[in-house]
């Protein structure tokens, strides 16, 4: 049965319903009383209700948004599927409600309530069904628009966190104690091991892609093109071409090439790096990080894919289990899987311990909107909205849905040939202190929930929060009533808790470790990006410049709260610590929104603690001459 109920008002948008189940009469009138009642759009519904089976074989060209109604308690998803393909097809703009046909009506009046929000922002019912199919909410997107137009607040570096105000001394002897910590308590615990993925080589080879854009090989030489660009990178490669893990297979590709042999010097260099960055065998630029050549054990070459299993049963095993997720791109799964599946039954084997493996991707629900330079959302040629990932701050989603008690967070390019011995022992001190230190809140959290403390107790538990977790206590805290410290005491203890590994500062880009100003004149320990400081502000700058220690993204996490139950991640982010990021797209300045940094402001309401971990945990791969460094080359 079909009903048609309209709503009058200046602008009419017509909605069908899709839906078997559904009385008509009924949720029409329902949706157009709720509408009356709220009152708060210019715009004009008309309903119309039709069922999936007659969907099907209609061709209803007058209707601004379909709206399909998945029923969860009945099996009708082929012909749920292929109504919505049909949709898409024809460029129909369309949503699904996945719900009982009994509770519809309320879904649906939640989908109304965004849309008139939608409408009111000024976007159509095609940019609502785009907004609503990623799974982002249309407040979120409001929030995006207004940071575009009022900018990003920069962050107010007080000093540099420096040893003994900021960042604790870990010497071998303390790392050797709270390691054992670890080892004692880590079978009560469930680990997991979080290694951000996604990110394709294309950095790590950028000055080799130069060289093939710009050398020609018929015209100059190489030493000649090196004093042209003033090149420092390629002379390191071509120097140490033989220490690469991928040298003898590229080579080996090269020599079955008749004329090979005979080549001169410089084309022979040439050729090699068009093999690694061009052939179908190596294509080095294009694929993640992760599966590429990055160290050699005699004839067996390592991936990094390989060096992490190899850590995560090093540090991260409980029950003779070890558990490892990588976020990546969807369009290296077979690439991934394949990687692990090399390696996995000889660490297995190895380490007499069985490694679970999971993928994580970064959630459509968190790309953000783009915009014109005049902050209107930039709109391709097909007149639809542009979104773009949310970077590694979208992580936070991920992180937020492990199954785990304690995960150890590092970066994919981050593993080392030889020093895995200093890493675990290190990565098990950081487990050990935040279960020490985890121990302690909880207990404290317990005995404020069960009011048996008096406020001498309270007093020293303040006293705890500031000496031992560098959290800000206000000056007047003494003027607190018992109770309103007891609450005080709750809110600041009751959060997720992140013990960050930081190493001395020796140049490397990128952030690091700060006391920053916050509401009120209040003091915080933050992780952040030269992006995030206003470096025009020369005292701003030489605070940064001043910096002791870099952040190596080396992190230990607590993600459940005193009473056993997973933090709400999203709770803790400071969304004013985003970044506005300019491209060009079609042609066109495009203004982008990359969401607060996953251990910055991501992790801005997060309980910090910093302490100081040796150089050797800390060895990245950015550009594919880092290969040449101790760490990566066999002893």
């Amino acid at each position: 049965m079909e009903e048609n109920t309209t709503k009058r008002k200046a602008s009419a948008i017509n909605i069908t319903i899709y839906g078997n189940g559904l009385n008509g009469r009924a949720v029409s009138e329902q949706l157009n009383s709720f509408i009356q009642s709220a009152d708060n759009t210019a715009y004009e519904f008309v309903f119309r209700i039709v069922s999936i089976d007659k969907a099907l074989n209609e061709n209803d060209r007058t209707t601004h948004l379909f709206i399909i109604l998945h029923a969860t308690n009945e099996d009708n998803d082929a012909s749920v599927n292929k109504l919505t393909q049909k949709l898409t097809t024809n460029n129909q703009p369309n949503i699904m409600i996945n719900s009982t046909s009994a509770n519809f009506t309320e879904k649906s009046r939640e989908t109304l309530t965004d849309l008139a929000k939608a409408l009111e922002l000024g976007f159509t019912t095609a940019d609502f069904a785009d907004i609503n199919n990623k799974g982002i909410n249309i407040d979120t997107i409001k929030q995006q628009l207004d940071i575009f137009k009022n900018g990003i607040t920069k962050a107010q570096l007080k000093k540099p966190a420096l040893l003994g105000d900021g960042i604790f001394p870990l010497p071998k002897e303390e790392a050797l104690k709270y390691a054992t910590v670890f080892d004692d308590n880590k079978d009560n615990f469930k680990l997991t091991k979080f290694v951000p993925a996604s990110g394709a080589a294309s950095r790590m080879f950028k000055f080799l892609l130069e060289f093939m854009d710009e050398f020609n090989p018929d015209k100059e030489t190489i030493n000649a093109y090196i004093n042209r660009k003033k090149d420092s990178n390629l002379p390191v490669f071509i120097v140490g071409l033989e220490k690469f893990p991928f040298y003898k297979d590229v080579l080996t590709v090269l020599k079955q090439n008749e004329g090979f042999a005979g080549l001169p010097k410089d084309k022979k260099i040439y050729a090699f790096i068009k093999t690694i960055l061009s052939s179908s065998a190596f294509d080095f630029a294009n694929k993640p990080k992760g599966i590429l050549p990055f160290h050699h054990y005699g004839d067996f070459i390592a991936t990094p894919i390989y060096e992490h299993l190899k850590e995560c049963v090093a540090y991260a095993t409980s029950q003779q289990n070890a558990n490892v997720q990588f976020t990546i791109s969807e369009d290296h799964l077979d690439g991934f899987l394949d990687g692990i599946m090399e390696v996995k039954s000889i660490i297995e084997e190895e380490s007499e311990t069985k490694i679970n493996f999971s993928f994580s991707y970064q959630h459509k629900s968190t790309d953000t909107i783009a915009v014109n330079p005049d902050n209107t959302p930039f709109r391709d040629n097909d007149g639809r909205l542009l979104f773009r990932p949310g970077g590694h701050g979208a992580l936070i989603e991920n992180l937020g849905q492990l199954d785990a008690d304690i995960v150890f967070i590092k970066n994919i390019d981050n593993v080392s040939h030889n020093n895995t011995h200093t890493i675990a022992l290190y990565k098990k001190a950081l487990a050990g202190i935040l279960i020490e230190l985890q121990q302690l809140i909880f207990t404290y959290l317990e005995q404020l929930d069960n009011d048996v403390l008096n406020e001498k107790d309270i007093d020293a538990i303040l006293a705890f929060a500031e000496t031992k977790l560098s959290l800000h206590i206000p000056s007047g805290i003494e003027k607190y009533t018992p109770q309103n410290k007891k609450e005080f005491a709750k809110e600041l203890l009751n959060k997720p808790i992140r013990i960050c590994g930081m190493v001395k500062n020796e140049g490397e880009p990128g952030g690091g470790p700060f006391w920053i100003e916050c509401s009120k004149g209040s003091l915080s320990l933050q992780i952040v990006e030269s992006s995030q400081i206003d470096l025009e502000n020369k005292t701003q700058k030489n605070i940064f410049a001043n910096a002791s220690h870099f952040n190596p993204v080396d992190l230990v996490c607590g993600l459940k709260n005193y009473k056993g139950e997973f933090f709400n991640l999203r709770d803790f982010v400071d969304a004013t610590s985003g970044f506005i990021t300019y491209k060009n797209k079609m042609g066109k300045d495009v203004k982008s929104y990359e969401l607060p940094g996953l251990w910055n402001g991501a992790m801005a309401g997060w309980i910090t603690i910093f302490a100081e971990v040796p150089l050797e945990t800390f060895n990245p791969v950015k550009t594919v001459n880092d290969l040449l460094k101790p760490a990566h080359q066999p002893w």
